[in-house]
């Protein structure tokens, strides 16, 4: 078993404050250096704008001002990773997502508006603008997990459980979706029964290869903990594997690779900073990260 040091503690803290924006640095501070919240809440402040959304390049490669979905969703997990989320804050972003919502209840992934704006190709080509698993579960998701209350929560619910009854196939995003909207949902007794029967496709969409390059999704990318509702999806040594990858994949610089296709050299850098963050929680999460 293979674990991470301090010195890969130490090397990536001069990685985050030499590399990272300074969102991901106060987070770095937050989880892993006793830092305070309230500088990580300051720094998420400015990615938020009027109309309760997040844009603004919150996720790097969506880098106009205006509110996208996914955009929102990061900023939610991001509040949720420092515990209660502030009401108005839900409240504001559920009064968004009423504003761009489809008739069944969804949000789509990306609006129309990334057409006009500087983002990574893939946004840019996007067709489908009809409410999608992906984002709308995990907003739902963490909503239910903070017990915030709100008719668009309601409905986008139901939209969720539409939808994954009728899943025949996924997707690495839709994935980590759909299991937050299970992990957290009330109906725990539905939410297991619909895992029971899509779990098989979830786990065939994630590469079991940890030597594997490119933009590929891991185990360790769905379960970051061991109580993921996830795991159990992929066997111990599959895990332990990934985890002894993970740790042997810090580069010489401190930072783990972004693992996506470079567009843009500053989203390229900013996802580095991000993923160093998530990969360094994942490790600790699983007991392999020492100081």
């Amino acid at each position: 078993m293979t674990m991470a040091s301090s010195e890969t503690l130490y090397g990536a803290h001069h990685f985050m404050q030499r590399e990272a924006r300074l969102l991901d640095r106060h987070r770095f501070a937050y989880h892993l250096e006793s830092g305070p919240v309230a500088p990580v809440r300051a720094a998420l402040e400015p990615y938020r704008n009027v109309d309760g959304g997040y844009g603004n390049a919150l996720d790097p490669d969506l880098r106009g001002h205006g509110s996208q979905p996914k955009c929102t969703e990061l900023a939610l997990r991001i509040q949720d990773e420092l515990g209660e989320i502030p009401r108005d804050s839900a409240s504001h972003i559920a009064t968004y997502l009423v504003s761009i919502s489809r008739p069944d209840g969804g949000v789509p992934w990306v609006l129309p508006t990334v057409r006009h704006t500087e983002s990574a190709p893939h946004w840019r080509n996007a067709e489908n603008f009809g409410g999608s698993l992906n984002p709308t579960a995990a907003l739902a998701g963490i909503l239910h997990k903070h017990h915030v209350t709100h008719p668009w929560r309601d409905h986008a619910t139901a939209f969720c459980w539409e939808r994954i009854a009728r899943m025949e196939w996924t997707t690495p995003d839709e994935a980590q979706s759909v299991c937050t909207f299970l992990q957290y949902v009330p109906d725990q007794t539905r939410a297991h029964r619909e895992f029971d029967r899509i779990g098989v496709m979830i786990r065939a969409v994630f590469e079991l290869d940890p030597s594997a390059v490119g933009h590929v999704r891991t185990p360790l990318d769905l379960a970051t903990h061991p109580g993921h509702v996830a795991r159990r999806l992929f066997s111990d040594e599959e895990i332990h594997t990934h985890l002894d990858a993970l740790v042997s994949a810090q580069q010489s610089d401190g930072g783990w690779p972004a693992h996506r296709d470079s567009w843009s050299h500053v989203a390229q850098a900013e996802w580095r900073g991000i993923r160093t963050l998530d990969y360094l929680l994942t490790l600790r999460n699983y007991g392999r990260l020492d100081g």
